[in-house]
């Protein structure tokens, strides 16, 4: 995240994003893209637009948002400046599939676009935020999108060349639940193919129950990271708590 708690008052320093440059790290700013989140900069701005739709009953707080009127576009924008001057080196954009939200394909009252306009429309604004970031860097941005990679059903080759990689979450759990073969294969085709583009894959499964790094809560986190490194995925074996709000630091395993 650009900020410590994602308020404007715990905005992160140059100073900041400079030591975890020095430390050889690359700093990736966490940026939803398909909600609007209330305790943004941003939230008043949006009182008066109608944009802003229901409230994501899974985050409190998150609230779906046309993602492709310029209303939301401009707000974006200016996020992105916040980024930049900060000195983050790229951003990684949740909420892509915001476009099935918006879509017939949900069958929802909400539904205003067809599935391809939506699909669409969200591969349009990653490129655009592609071309804002670029054109401000002179090295190399990343712009890495979570999720979503049923898009390329609609990509005619736009968006695999503008993203620098993906990042996926519950592709062989649920938690701590084991998932089907076949809903992991449907999914896998989709990341083999940003691989086979020369793409990274970041994987993140919540399968850490907290238990500490032995019995079922070992062999689960080990199998886990086995069939990423399988398919040459990079994981990450976080929290099954979801709160992503410290390190998963496991000796010998992760970070590498």
């Amino acid at each position: 995240d650009y900020s410590k708690d994602g308020s404007e008052e715990q905005e992160l320093s140059k100073e900041e994003i400079e030591v975890i440059k020095e430390s050889g790290k690359i700093p990736i700013a966490y940026l939803s893209i398909g909600e609007a989140e209330n305790y943004r900069f941003y939230w008043n701005e949006l009182s008066n637009t109608g944009i802003v739709e229901s409230e994501n009953p899974e985050w409190e707080g998150n609230y779906k948002v046309k993602f492709w009127k310029e209303e939301w576009k401009n707000i974006i924008f200016s996020y992105l400046d916040r980024v930049i001057e900060q000195g983050f080196e790229g951003v990684y954009l949740d909420i892509i599939d915001a476009y099935l939200y918006w879509s017939d394909d949900k069958n929802g009252e909400d539904t205003v676009l067809s599935v391809e306009e939506s699909a669409s429309e969200m591969i349009n604004f990653v490129k655009e935020i592609s071309e804002y970031c670029r054109s401000k860097v002179e090295d190399t941005f990343y712009i890495i999108p979570q999720n979503g990679e049923g898009i390329l059903d609609y990509d005619h080759g736009t968006y695999m060349e503008t993203v620098s990689g993906i990042g996926i979450e519950d592709l062989f759990y649920n938690g701590t639940e084991k998932l089907e073969d076949e809903e992991i294969e449907e999914r896998l085709k989709y990341l083999i193919s940003f691989q086979k583009s020369g793409k990274l894959v970041l994987s993140v499964d919540y399968v850490d129950d907290g238990t500490g790094y032995k019995g079922e809560n070992k062999d689960r986190i080990d199998d886990y990271i086995k069939k990423c490194r399988k398919y040459g995925f990079i994981p990450y074996a976080s929290f099954s708590d979801r709160e992503l709000n410290r390190l998963n630091i496991i000796e010998g395993v992760q970070p590498q």
